[in-house]
């Protein structure tokens, strides 16, 4: 590896940033490697920029600074900061002191040895149980649901191939699953424990409330990995499966009406007509779903590595 880019979003932490920055370059330099340093700023209301413009001069490394107009979320600093890198390995971690720079040779020894995304794990947590527990069990639950077997997939102390990285499609909340979209594109992920400490400035920005938000787009990720490429798979199903189990229940009707030469019209004629008509639009998204699929950019492929 050639160069190194560290890219750190932040937002609103001003007092953690010097001894971040100091940490960084401390670290850095015993690595004996070019590198650069992003910060993102996810408009901060603390003056966090104005700190690093101040510090940023302090210090002989290649830092730059983003900062955006409005807060737009931590998947937007870090799809920013990715782009911006030009190193041949990216690290992203946060800002906020929990996580150690001292992780970081480790980290790019286990990308000499050829593998794609390095997980940070936060094996020995200083975090109250309110944010371990739900932790653990979206972890567990992730791990399972995305089949990549890892501890911690919420710890933003990462390290990737700079092709791994730039291949990912970051927005929303999909920072937290990034491991699992490399793994799904083919890269090879692995896991080193990694030094954490407590928050020392500032306040978490993790609830409850995220928690169920990151299930959720575990489940929807899940979905569009299955059936973002051919979705009339998925409503073609659905709908069939309706018609021909309105179509059945009419037949069977139909049929007694023949042999009795009456027919009375129940509530399971009626639901069985709704059926029909709800299979035939759950047909007509698919077929409309197709079309927008066939109409919008496609992502073929992703590129592991290139020689020239």
């Amino acid at each position: 590896m050639k160069k190194i880019s560290i890219v750190v979003p932040l937002c609103n932490e001003k007092e953690s940033l010097p001894p971040l920055l100091k940490s960084i370059t401390e670290v850095m330099g015993s690595v004996g490697k070019d590198y650069e340093v992003i910060f993102v700023d996810d408009g901060s209301t603390d003056n966090s920029f104005d700190v690093l413009q101040q510090i940023r001069s302090q210090y002989n490394a290649n830092i730059r600074l983003y900062r955006f107009s409005h807060n737009s979320g931590k998947s937007a600093a870090l799809s920013l900061g990715i782009k911006e890198a030009s190193g041949d390995v990216i690290i992203t971690m946060d800002a906020d002191l929990q996580d150690d720079p001292v992780a970081i040779p480790e980290m790019l020894q286990k990308i000499e040895e050829g593998w794609d995304v390095v997980n940070g794990w936060k094996k020995k947590r200083y975090d109250p149980i309110t944010f371990t527990l739900p932790s653990k069990i979206w972890n567990f639950a992730t791990s399972v649901l995305s089949g990549v077997k890892l501890h911690d997939f919420n710890c933003g102390f990462k390290a990737y191939r700079a092709e791994a990285a730039k291949s990912l499609d970051i927005y929303g909340d999909r920072h937290r699953y990034l491991p699992a979209l490399a793994f799904w594109d083919g890269f090879k992920v692995t896991e080193i424990p990694v030094p954490h400490h407590a928050r020392q400035y500032g306040k978490s920005k993790y609830g409850i409330g995220k928690f169920f938000n990151g299930l959720m787009d575990m489940l929807t990720l899940l979905f569009l990995r299955r059936y973002l490429k051919s979705p009339l798979h998925f409503f073609g199903l659905v709908g069939f499966v309706m018609i021909m189990l309105g179509g059945g229940v009419l037949g069977y009707f139909g049929i007694e009406w023949i042999i009795t030469g009456s027919m009375r019209v129940r509530p399971l004629v009626v639901l069985s007509m709704g059926a029909i008509i709800m299979g035939i639009q759950f047909l007509s998204f698919g077929f409309l779903a197709e079309m927008l699929i066939h109409m919008a950019p496609k992502k073929l492929y992703s590129v592991r590595e290139k020689v020239e």
